[in-house]
């Protein structure tokens, strides 16, 4: 009994030495994974630090210039590239600005060395519960590393390395000069880089002139700039407004009535694009800069021909129409307004903007129809023809191929004036056939058309492709007594500080049709309107032009002019599905005549 006893305690003794020595071999184990993860964090870190980015040609690094697009009277139409101003300190700002970023973007900004662990642990534990990154943690510091250094690609290096660049921040400058940083190279939506710029972008005003319920605004729009800014909801931006002005509040920033009393200060006058609907012309305007600027450094501004009050008629009376005539599926439409000399006035590329950027009026290729009947006619009076010369308007044959007059009659010898004006078909593939084809092609070449045109009977018809804004051209080269025309639009470029770049010289003034015949093609188009197919288009003051229909409504155009003003209008759709009963004659010549009423 007693030896089983010794035994008994033998094993309980060795027992109790493995178990020790487990102990302390689990120990070791923990000891080695514990350095193991301190050495790769080390090595990591290591790695983070290695691979930040050239800490001074980040400070130093450039940015796209930019380019503002200003309309004939000066108002901004839209802006390109990164708008930056002038530096501005926080001495420069009333205090309520910067207690407005202070208490929304990092409250203890001045108390901690780059990271905050009360607002990071905040975020992280409301993320946590979320279950979605639904709360943020950086300081003003960690920003200002981010938006100097890295890029916004969220992962584990980027925010390791936002914190080294955060406590080298801190370490190298000051509080204030943290913060100016942060003033003027954070972004604060609609292309505007800093507070000044956004200040003046928003409410045309210096960021020194803004009150509080402005300074509650612009601080709000930290936390989602393309969401919170006055441009993309002026609604969103109250709204978080208020929540600026509680976390002050809140922060003791200022009082609750103070809080109530900024609600009710106004806003300044948010400068959105002035010029309406203009997006279509300052995307093809902006294509075309740097042919006359080159390459550049500096913001630029550039004055065009755009008349606000023309580009925001034409697009209303376009959009008003379509919407009105949705049941005969006419979808889309593009209208060109220029002067005599080129310069375009208004220049419409679509029915939405928002919805496609396609600019009809400069890209889209669409059959002319009877628009292209002019060229035929000016041809013939180029070559001797006169207005009263009868033309054969019958059965034709032209290698199998048999035309028809869109009223299905035969109208006999007619007038070139009666031919034009009622635009039978038949007399203007006869008077095509006559004066030979490939100078009516050589007329619409010189008059601007670029487009390729097939040599064939039913070119009298239109029956090829042209661009709107080339018709546009072609038409004011006939509205001008028979000059050339160059389409234009930009006036002058000039940089911030008022150097001038480019002005636009006068052009040549060379002739490309002669004088008679000029006057005599105005003569004829000037009867569509007074009594034939252009007869919806008529104003009270000279007018002529000149109606298009394609084959099944697929096209409809009226081009015309009045003493000042060129306008050409096109409707169709883009899958070049056909319109039901859409004819050159119809809803086009009413924008048309719409549009023209507004100049006058």
């Amino acid at each position: 009994m007693a030896k089983k006893t010794v035994n008994t305690r033998k094993k309980k003794r060795k027992s109790k030495k493995r178990e020790s020595k487990q102990r302390v071999a689990n120990r070791r184990l923990l000891l080695k994974i514990f350095a193991a993860l301190v050495i790769t964090f080390l090595i990591y870190l290591l790695y983070c630090f290695i691979t930040l980015p050239d800490i001074e040609k980040a400070v130093s690094r450039t940015r796209q210039p930019s380019t503002t697009i200003l309309a004939e009277n000066g108002n901004e139409i839209q802006t390109f590239g990164s708008v930056y101003s002038e530096i501005i300190y926080d001495k420069d700002l009333p205090p309520y600005v910067v207690d407005a970023i202070i208490s929304t973007e990092d409250r203890r900004f001045y108390s901690h060395f780059g990271f905050d662990t009360v607002s990071f642990t905040r975020a992280m534990l409301a993320n946590l519960f979320a279950g979605r990154y639904a709360q943020g943690g950086s300081t003003i510091t960690q920003q200002v590393a981010k938006n100097l250094f890295l890029t916004s690609q969220k992962n584990i290096k980027r925010k390791v390395q936002e914190l080294l660049l955060a406590f080298w921040l801190e370490y190298k400058f000051s509080k204030d000069q943290i913060l100016a940083l942060y003033l003027n190279r954070v972004y604060l939506g609609a292309g505007t880089y800093g507070i000044e710029a956004a200040s003046q972008k928003y409410f045309q005003k210096s960021s020194r002139d803004l009150n509080l319920h402005e300074a509650a605004i612009i601080a709000g729009m930290l936390k989602a700039p393309s969401r919170y800014n006055p441009i993309a909801s002026k609604e969103r931006a109250l709204d978080r407004a208020k929540v600026v002005l509680q976390n002050m509040v809140d922060n003791n920033a200022i009082t609750e009535a103070e809080k109530e009393k900024a609600l009710k200060m106004r806003i300044g006058p948010e400068k959105y694009y002035r010029a309406a609907d203009g997006k279509y012309f300052a995307d093809w305007v902006y294509t075309e800069v740097n042919d006359y600027a080159g390459e550049r450094e500096n913001d630029i501004y550039v004055l065009t021909t755009l008349d606000q009050e023309i580009q925001e008629t034409a697009t209303k009376v376009l959009q008003e129409a379509l919407a009105k005539n949705k049941n005969k599926n006419v979808t889309q439409g593009a209208i060109i307004v220029m002067d005599m000399r080129g310069g375009i006035k208004a220049m419409v590329g679509g029915a939405d903007y928002n919805k496609s950027q396609f600019n009809r009026a400069t890209q889209a290729l669409r059959q002319p129809g009877s628009a292209f009947k002019p060229f035929i006619y000016l041809t013939a009076l180029e070559n001797g023809y006169t207005r009263d010369d009868l033309i054969m308007d019958g059965p034709l044959s032209i290698n199998g191929w048999k035309p028809e007059n869109i009223d299905k009659k035969y109208h006999g010898m007619v007038s070139l004036n009666d031919a034009l004006k009622n635009s039978y078909n038949l007399a203007a593939i006869t008077l095509s056939e006559q004066v030979g084809r490939r100078n009516v092609i050589k007329t619409a070449y010189r008059l601007g058309l670029t487009t390729e045109i097939q040599n064939s009977p039913s070119l009298a018809l239109g029956a090829f492709e042209v661009k709107v804004l080339e018709m546009a051209a072609a038409y004011t080269s006939i509205a001008n007594g028979g000059f050339v025309v160059w389409p234009h639009a930009i006036l002058e470029i000039y940089t911030k500080d008022g150097y001038q770049l480019y002005q636009r010289e006068s052009d040549y003034n060379t002739r490309i049709i002669n004088d008679k015949a000029a006057h005599d093609i105005t003569k004829m188009l000037s009867k569509v309107i007074d009594g034939g197919t252009g007869k919806k288009a008529k104003l009270p003051v000279f007018a002529a032009g000149k109606t298009g229909t394609t084959q099944d409504y697929r096209d409809a155009w009226f081009a015309g002019f009045t003493n000042e003003y060129v306008c050409v209008v096109w409707l169709g759709n883009d899958n070049n599905s056909p319109m039901k009963g859409i004819t050159g004659g119809g809803l086009p010549a009413e924008i048309w005549q719409k549009i023209m009423k507004k100049t006058l």
